[in-house]
């Protein structure tokens, strides 16, 4: 059976009498020159037994490993909250601005469009209504302009019926005045042509009783 000791326990190990001691330096000796090979071999399975231990699972490097866990976990808690978390944080904060602004920016875009439509709409209403009292002052000023002409048509239209018809009477006039006189005159000839005497007198008489009957 083959002991392996450690530097740890082979602190704690009670110290072995000097002459045991002595006595077992000249048979360490013997057998390690009459057995070379056992030694290397015991060496191989001292490192090989190290060797077959987890690193993690080993008793004696709990407190170094606890210590180096909390080191490490202190040192990442303190890049987490000094470094990390605070630049996260003002990307965060630079990204809300940033989406405050934009936001800000397209509800100003959206009232500025919204009066934009409603001057629009104001514009279009007035200049409706405009063209509107266009067209009936339009419409009032061709209906005036139309019913004064055609009053003045009317106007002169009578007033030339009007001269028409003295002339016309005029003219009747003198024409029934002419044959009056063609008439008196034709009596007075054929009279004058029958009888051979004649006044004008008298064939005007006759010739207005025959004119009367």
């Amino acid at each position: 059976m083959t002991w392996f000791v450690t530097p740890a326990r082979a602190e704690d190990a009670p110290a072995a009498p000097a002459d045991g001691a002595a006595a077992a330096a000249p048979a360490a000796d013997a057998a390690h020159g009459a057995d070379p090979a056992a030694h290397a071999t015991g060496e191989v399975a001292h490192e090989g037994g190290h060797e077959g231990v987890f690193p993690p699972f080993n008793s004696e490097t709990f407190g170094s490993q606890l210590l180096w866990l909390a080191l490490t976990f202190g040192l990442l808690y303190w890049l987490v909250s000094k470094k990390i978390a605070p630049r996260i944080g003002s990307i965060l904060e630079v990204r809300r601005e940033r989406i405050e602004a934009d936001l800000g920016e397209a509800e100003r875009a959206r009232a500025e469009t919204d009066a934009a439509i409603a001057a629009y709409e104001q514009a279009l209403a007035e200049a409706k209504a405009k063209a509107g009292a266009i067209a009936a002052e339009t419409r009032a000023a061709v209906t005036k302009d139309v019913d004064a002409r055609r009053v003045a048509a009317e106007t002169d239209l009578s007033q030339r019926l009007a001269a028409a018809e003295t002339d016309i009477a005029a003219i009747k006039t003198k024409a029934l005045a002419e044959v009056d006189a063609i008439a008196v005159d034709t009596t007075e000839a054929i009279v004058a042509a029958l009888i051979g005497q004649g006044t004008r007198d008298e064939a005007a008489a006759a010739v207005a009783a025959v004119a009367k009957s």
